[in-house]
């Protein structure tokens, strides 16, 4: 194990607690390959996520794997919504050209942009609280694995000073962050969404150094790096082959499109991710908070959650409860 590194002592893919893969020998998994955010609505992509995530939970939808190249947005997570400076970020992200979300998962402000990849996963699950940990190890050493396939020397865990920390980071040689992860749960499925930056990592800390300045949070830019820069001339459609590649020796992948329902709720919740001078202007009410989030980022205890609700984590059967925090690209 290369220094820096972590092992991956998680269960197989066939023990990470999924409806699907019980009794079963091979989960199949659907695969989206297409942004459908515009700037008429900015949110779509994370409301898309949450409408699948719904629909999974519902038994509606199948289990489900989104990977994109990502419009330029900045990300919020719940912590970033709640500090006193939120405002002042959005307009620092929206005057440099970024769409300003709230994104689905937990952690704190990250970036998307043209050279990023997006990723999105809608799993099916019984018991989703049981499978975090799972779900986090199996995605970090998925594209651990797809980069190293690459050339890249890949590592999994925080690197000093990254934006959104957590130990399931993938760095290049543990000194620049290259990939972020986080979940979001319902009764019966996980959202395990994020970003690889493939591409101008420049970009993204030109938009970090003032939105984290307005949010109070400290970091270390130099920590922030792209693919392109361990690979000079690799775009985002190779390392989404690679990660596709990764995926693929485990499950059964068929590529697919959203169900017209999935779309339909997404149009309808676009609002609810947008900030809340969004959510006025179109006249929505976001409603009660009832879900769990996970930042990728545990302690003995647990995971820490943001969020409330029934049990964490849980939304009672048949309930389809947004959130006031909101979502991101994944």
């Amino acid at each position: 194990m290369r220094a820096g590194d972590v092992r991956y002592a998680g269960p197989s893919p066939r023990a990470t607690g999924t409806v699907r893969e019980e009794g079963s020998a091979l989960r199949t998994i659907r695969v989206l390959r297409r942004s459908y955010a515009s700037p008429e609505a900015p949110a779509l992509d994370t409301a898309l996520s949450r409408a699948l995530l719904e629909r999974a939970s519902a038994g509606e939808e199948p289990e489900t794997l989104r990977l994109y190249r990502a419009r330029p947005e900045v990300a919020f997570g719940p912590a970033d919504t709640a500090a006193s400076g939120y405002p002042e970020a959005v307009r620092a992200a929206r005057r440099l050209g970024f769409a300003a979300v709230e994104r689905l998962a937990g952690g704190r402000a990250a970036v998307f942009h043209e050279g990023t990849l997006a990723f999105a996963w809608a799993v099916p699950a019984r018991t989703p609280r049981l499978g975090i940990r799972a779900r986090f190890e199996e995605l970090s050493f998925l594209v651990r694995a797809a980069l190293r396939s690459l050339g890249v020397d890949a590592r999994v865990g925080e690197v000093p000073g990254e934006y959104c920390p957590g130990p399931y980071s993938v760095s290049a040689r543990g000194e620049r962050k290259l990939m972020g992860v986080g979940q979001r749960l319902l009764a019966n499925a996980a959202h395990v969404g994020g970003v690889v930056v493939v591409g101008d990592a420049a970009r993204v800390r030109e938009a970090l150094t003032p939105v984290y300045g307005a949010l109070g949070v400290a970091w270390r830019p130099e920590a922030t790096g792209a693919v392109e820069q361990e690979l000079p001339g690799i775009g985002v459609d190779a390392v989404g082959a690679a990660l596709l590649g990764a995926v693929g020796e485990r499950y059964e992948l068929v590529p697919g499109e959203p169900s017209a329902a999935a779309l339909a709720r997404a149009r309808e919740i676009e609002p609810w991710h947008r900030p809340e001078a969004g959510r006025r202007a179109a006249g929505e009410s976001a409603p009660k908070a009832a879900e769990g989030f996970a930042a990728g980022r545990e302690s003995a205890a647990g995971p820490r959650w943001v969020g409330s609700g029934p049990a964490r984590g849980a939304v009672p059967a048949g309930r389809r409860d947004g959130d006031a925090r909101g979502a991101g690209a994944g």
